[in-house]
């Protein structure tokens, strides 16, 4: 009889969620974009949408936010000086026995020895040194000094060792001595050869045969085996470097003493010297100011302060402030340990997103990190033109539908044989027209080569556009910026989609002018150097215009402050505010020439002082253009529209 397969189900516990829809991409891509349209760093976009997370929740600002409440916790845990503070209580108790024990007998041996007793030094490591030939009375006084040193020595060990307690268990205390100090040999010996750059492959594994019940987290390497060690061993080191010098004094001598062996004493020395040396990146110098009503012992101290430390380097992890980081710099498995396996899962999600939209050609990663790719800011361009023309009249204009943007020519209603390297849309019905023709009613219909024919199209006239839009500072400080690279990346999008014929050159200016891509351009930044050098981005406008003799020169400017920069002689840009009679000639001069070749020039004054209006419409009336006073909002409405206007109409050549 076949076996009946039996299934039990239970409520979903941990790890992400098997039925939680995947990231939208699209959507993560469309949010960075409206970062930048409203005049974010495109930078900081990308960074923020890891950081909030694609649903503004559950991103690496969230997990870091968590880690640091987890290390304020950790910090009240308690104090630090809980080691001395309880050889102070056992030695104490210790005392009290014993004098409860004196005093039942009445010879000289026991007053000598209650004299001995009162005369202990205030120091409790001194006090425990000093009873270490001491000859007790009582059973119980000896067992809890005893204590003192066994104690903080186990403490000590376990610490640097999780699996000590089961590794020695059953055995003598020699017999536990020697088996640790051959363990800390053999693992001095083999920590020395692997710094000596030896390959220690075989060395490790019969290391781990040998010893592996000392740990218990089963490294699978010595990389691994020596990370888990050091960092146990720095936060020992840290908790001794926290306390008070009098505190770490004490703490010192009774470790020393704790540690009579001096065959163990000198491994675990050099097992610290070791492990600092191959990891130096650990805190090891740090100091910590932990707060808390409970008394830490040893093992528990360094312990909380190891915590805090995988923390630290997990916010750091998180932050992504260091160059070139990438979220497969975060441990998740670090993660795991200290925030919990949701978080890790949160951490995996963000980086399928990055991997998705890196696969998916949304983003690209070069030297300072990620960036939009040109399939995502032909995305961008298009919601900025986009947004734009939902501010048009369409009905009053027309033509502003992306949807009729077709082949850089108008349709004459003619066709014409197809020949090779002919772009022009197909007219099918003339070339199955042809094809019936020459080979008769029948289906299927066979096509040959000579058969077919193209719409034939006029070319239209070409425009040659330089767009100059202001990178000063004032644009961000006056909340100009989002709109200025909204406006001129959808004016770029409508170029390349609708008039491909159309040559189009975005020119920004601050103390200098330069040129721009349309990925320098959602990446640009304000410029915090003063300076508005209109002449050299007039300069460069006329080098674009000059360089397309066929096209109709257009010149449209984006400004919100009168010039204050012009180029000198040696090419060093000249900034003085007021402006100098210098800079306005040398600006003029540059709209003079673009004006005798012919260019269209307007103007978009988005500021309101005097000084700008008065040059706005001096240039204007030089030059034979127009000046245009938006809202900032309004500011892609205006160019985009008057661009349209330019070119029905542009001059004839």
């Amino acid at each position: 009889m076949m076996a009946t397969n039996r299934y039990r189900y239970g409520e979903w516990r941990g790890g992400p969620d098997p039925l939680a829809p995947p990231y939208d991409v699209r959507a993560a891509v469309d949010a960075v974009g409206n970062d930048v349209l409203a005049g974010g760093s495109l930078r900081d976009a990308l960074r923020n949408l890891l950081r909030r997370g694609p649903q503004g929740d559950r991103g690496l600002d969230d997990l870091a936010a968590r880690a640091r409440r987890m290390r304020r916790e950790a910090l009240r845990r308690g104090n630090l000086d809980g080691a001395v503070t309880r050889a102070q209580a056992l030695l104490d108790q210790a005392l009290a026995a014993e004098r409860d024990e004196l005093g039942r007998r009445d010879d000289s041996d026991a007053r000598f020895a209650e004299a001995m007793l009162d005369n202990l030094p205030r120091s409790t490591a001194r006090a425990v040194e000093e009873l270490s030939e001491y000859d007790w009375s009582s059973d119980e006084a000896r067992q809890m000094y005893q204590q003192i040193l066994d104690g903080l020595r186990r403490d000590v060990l376990e610490q640097r060792f999780a699996g000590m307690r089961d590794a020695l268990r059953g055995m003598s205390d020699p017999q536990a001595n020697q088996r640790l100090k051959d363990m800390m040999g053999d693992l001095n010996d083999l920590l020395a050869r692997h710094a000596r750059g030896e390959d220690t492959t075989d060395a490790f594994r019969e290391f781990m045969a040998e010893h592996g019940e000392f740990f218990p987290e089963n490294p699978q390497s010595v990389d691994e085996l020596v990370d888990a060690l050091a960092r146990r061993a720095a936060a020992g080191e840290r908790l001794m470097r926290s306390l008070s010098p009098q505190q770490r004094e004490e703490l010192s001598q009774l470790m020393a003493q704790a540690f009579g062996d001096a065959g163990l004493a000198t491994e675990m020395a050099a097992l610290t010297d070791n492990l600092r040396a191959l990891r130096p990146d650990l805190p090891w110098g740090r100091r910590e100011q932990m707060r808390g009503q409970q008394e830490l012992g040893y093992g528990e101290a360094a312990g909380a302060l190891e915590e805090i430390a995988d923390l630290d380097d997990l916010l750091d992890q998180l932050g992504q402030e260091h160059p070139g980081a990438t979220l497969d710099d975060i441990d998740v498995e670090a993660v795991e340990r200290n925030l919990g396996r949701g978080s890790g899962d949160d951490v995996r999600r963000l980086r399928e997103l990055e991997r998705e939209l890196r696969r998916q050609g949304w983003v690209t990663r070069g030297p300072d990190g990620l960036t939009l790719s040109p399939k995502a800011l032909r995305r961008l361009g298009g919601t900025a033109l986009r947004t734009v023309f939902s501010q048009l009249d369409g009905g009053r204009r027309g033509q502003h539908d992306l949807r009729s943007a077709g082949a850089a020519g108008e349709i004459t209603g003619a066709s014409r044989r197809w020949e090779y390297g002919d772009e022009q849309p197909l007219d099918v019905v003339r070339t199955v027209g042809n094809a019936v023709r020459r080979a008769g009613p029948a289906t299927p219909v066979a096509l040959a080569v000579e058969d077919f024919e193209v719409v034939e199209t006029e070319r239209r006239a070409s425009a040659a556009v330089a767009l100059c839009v202001d990178l000063s500072f004032s644009m961000i400080s006056e909340g100009r910026w989002g709109p200025m690279k909204q406006t001129a990346l959808a004016l770029s999008h409508l170029v390349a989609t609708r008039f491909p014929q159309d040559a189009l050159q975005i020119v920004g200016f601050g103390r200098y002018a330069m040129t721009l891509s349309q990925t320098e351009l959602a990446a640009i930044e304000p410029d915090m150097v003063q300076g508005t050098n209109l002449q050299h981005a007039l300069r460069l406008a006329g080098r674009h215009l000059r360089s397309h003799p066929e096209s109709e020169p257009v010149v449209l400017v984006v400004t919100d402050g009168e010039p204050t920069a012009h180029l000198s002689d040696d090419g060093e840009a000249v900034f003085c505010w007021p402006p100098l009679h210098e800079t306005i000639r040398a600006t003029v001069s540059e709209v003079d020439n673009l004006t005798r070749y012919g260019a269209t020039l307007n103007l978009f004054m988005l500021g309101a002082e005097p000084g700008l209006r008065r040059f706005v419409d001096a240039v204007a009336r030089r030059s034979g253009g127009r000046v245009f006073t938006p809202d900032a909002e309004d500011l892609g409405r205006y160019v985009v529209d008057d661009y349209l206007r330019a070119r029905r109409g542009r001059r004839g050549r």
